[in-house]
């Protein structure tokens, strides 16, 4: 009888066991959960409200929307299409055909242009827009030493504040984004595929159009769908060309004409716009698996098609010329005038100047101190998402995670006209609060605006990190009775530290550069690196400009002498 009550008896205390562990389970689910769902929310704040202003539907918002139609809005829609459609076909050119190039052949100059495509990446496309019309223009050198030359008269180059200049400034300044993943997708399988087909008698032609393209083919996608979000979000560029696009329609709708209805209305149209070209990166994601699993023994074997005589050095151009026009030659220009003149030519002095060395130390402070802080704040709130859904994993978790990731895809101008919204009609309702004062008058928006944007930046990071450390660390540390806040402290935050730096330096990049929120939102007296470049080079005072410009541009090269580092240690691996 007794060995008929004891199998039960373990039966009911496991089943005990299980229903306390699921009860505290709940309750740290809600614990936890609770905090950061709000501030997941708060995060999210922006997207709810630009969709939720359609909720609030009138006669006066119909009437905005066919006011919209009827004058702005097919102008903006068209010059959209077309500068998406045409940095579309420049990044997949320079993009893929780099790619190709560097995974596949040899050629004189293959090892450092294999990380010095890279270096367009830390060029800020508004960047490359102020120095190339420095030098084009028609005072510029350029057309200078052209009309000084060959005795021509009036315009020589094509004007570079265009539709057609932007697309060429952006196609530099975004193939990296191509040529990055594609280079990885073909690194892994093209090699000694290629070799196999060569061994069939395929010709080196047909191995490329079918065994190296299609490959690339869902990278091309992803990377594509990356630099046409980019392009939909820039303002910098296209402000500066006067070029009528969303991001500027919503910048006059908002501050010049006073109108929050048509503001938010195009501010929705944008946000679509990027959110399907979200889905459609992550679908090309999906689709790099079967590109993923190498035989690296067979690459290893294999190697790269080596090139020979003419073939050799046209690969070395085509792979340098865009090195060239997206970094080398935009440096050398906005050096030129800080060579010619020096910084005390530049920076002025008297109780009227406005570059002075005092104000240009003050802009840096500002930027490193917002973009530092910033980090810092990604970082923990990032720490904490990830922890918790390594600690406590399920739907809820996974769902909280990738909406917290969403921000990221939503352009600068659609984030400044969500939390502005929601601002506006507080203060309004309730004057005496001050909400408009501590979110104009103070850093708290502009910091609010950059989590919105970069938490994700800092997740993905953080996240990656996570999914090297072995599950076993954390049963150790429960068998040993630690709980998860001091396994947290004592073990994960330790073999954390590279991607803990990485977040922090990949969101402190990226705010140093953010230009539509930070022109928008800073405090009045509170100017940062990339809105004094703004300014100077819309006031024409381009050669001003080059001293914020090549410090938002060292800045930038810190990651990307990073991530090139990692390709070369991965080559090296193979």
């Amino acid at each position: 009888m007794l060995r008929s009550i004891k199998p039960r008896l373990r039966t009911r205390l496991k089943a005990a066991s299980v229903t306390k562990q699921r009860g505290r389970l709940h309750s740290s689910t809600w614990a936890i959960g609770a905090p950061l769902g709000l501030l997941v929310a708060l995060v999210l704040l922006p997207l709810l409200t630009v969709l939720a202003s359609w909720l609030q539907w009138d006669a006066a918002s119909a009437q905005v929307l066919s006011q919209l139609w009827q004058t702005v809005l097919p102008q903006y829609a068209l010059t959209s299409l077309w500068l998406c459609l045409g940095v579309g076909v420049g990044v997949v050119a320079l993009g893929l055909v780099t790619a190709v190039l560097v995974a596949v052949f040899e050629f004189p100059g293959r090892r450092w242009l294999e990380w010095a495509l890279l270096l367009p990446l830390a060029m800020p496309a508004y960047v490359l827009a102020y120095a190339y019309t420095d030098f084009l223009q028609f005072s510029g050198p350029a057309q200078v030493w052209l009309r000084s030359q060959f005795g021509l008269q009036g315009r020589v180059l094509p004007e570079v504040r265009s539709l057609g200049g932007a697309i060429a400034l952006l196609s530099l300044a975004l193939y990296p984004y191509v040529y990055l993943l594609a280079r990885a997708a073909l690194a892994e399988r093209a090699a000694h595929l290629m070799e196999a087909a060569r061994l069939l008698g395929a010709p080196l032609q047909r191995q490329l159009r079918e065994v190296a393209l299609p490959l690339a083919r869902p990278a091309v996608v992803a990377g594509t769908a990356l630099a046409l979000m980019e392009t939909l979000a820039d303002f910098g560029v296209v402000s500066y060309f006067g070029l009528q696009t969303f991001s500027t329609g919503i910048y006059k709708a908002w501050l010049s004409h006073d109108n929050r209805a048509a503001a938010a209305q195009l501010a929705t149209v944008l946000l679509v716009m990027v959110l399907l070209l979200v889905r459609l990166e992550q679908h090309a994601r999906r689709r790099l698996r079967y590109a993923s699993a190498s035989a690296r023994a067979g690459a290893a074997a294999s190697g790269p098609h080596r090139l020979r005589g003419a073939a050799a050095w046209g690969a070395t151009a085509a792979c340098a010329l865009p090195v060239v026009l997206g970094f080398v030659l935009p440096i050398v220009i906005m050096l030129r005038p800080v060579l010619a003149y020096g910084f005390d030519g530049l920076a002025t002095s008297g109780d009227d100047a406005y570059l002075t060395p005092a104000r240009f130390a003050q802009w840096a402070l500002n930027s490193v101190q917002l973009a530092g802080g910033t980090a810092v704040l990604a970082v923990v709130l990032a720490v904490a998402l990830a922890h918790w859904g390594r600690h406590l994993p399920g739907a809820f978790t996974r769902g909280l995670n990738a909406v917290a990731g969403l921000g990221y895809a939503m352009p600068g101008i659609v984030v400044v006209v969500g939390l502005m919204l929601p601002v506006a009609w507080l203060q309004q309702r309730w004057p005496d609060t001050g909400v408009g004062y501590w979110m104009t008058a103070t850093v708290l928006g502009l910091v609010w605006a950059y989590l919105v944007r970069f938490l994700a930046v800092a997740l993905n990071s953080v996240q990656a990190g996570y999914q090297r450390l072995s599950p076993s660390l954390d049963e150790a540390s429960r068998m040993l009775g630690v709980g998860a806040a001091a396994t947290l402290w004592r073990v994960h935050l330790p073999l954390l530290h590279r991607s803990l730096a990485a977040a922090a330096l990949l969101v402190f990049v990226d705010v140093m550069k953010e230009l539509p929120a930070t022109l928008v939102l800073r405090p009045f007296n509170n100017d940062t690196l990339a809105v004094v470049a703004y300014q100077l080079a819309k006031d024409e005072r381009l050669a001003e400009a080059a001293l914020p410009c090549l410090a938002l541009v060292a800045v930038g090269l810190v990651p990307v002498v990073m991530l090139s580092r990692t390709l070369r240690a991965k080559g090296a691996g193979r």
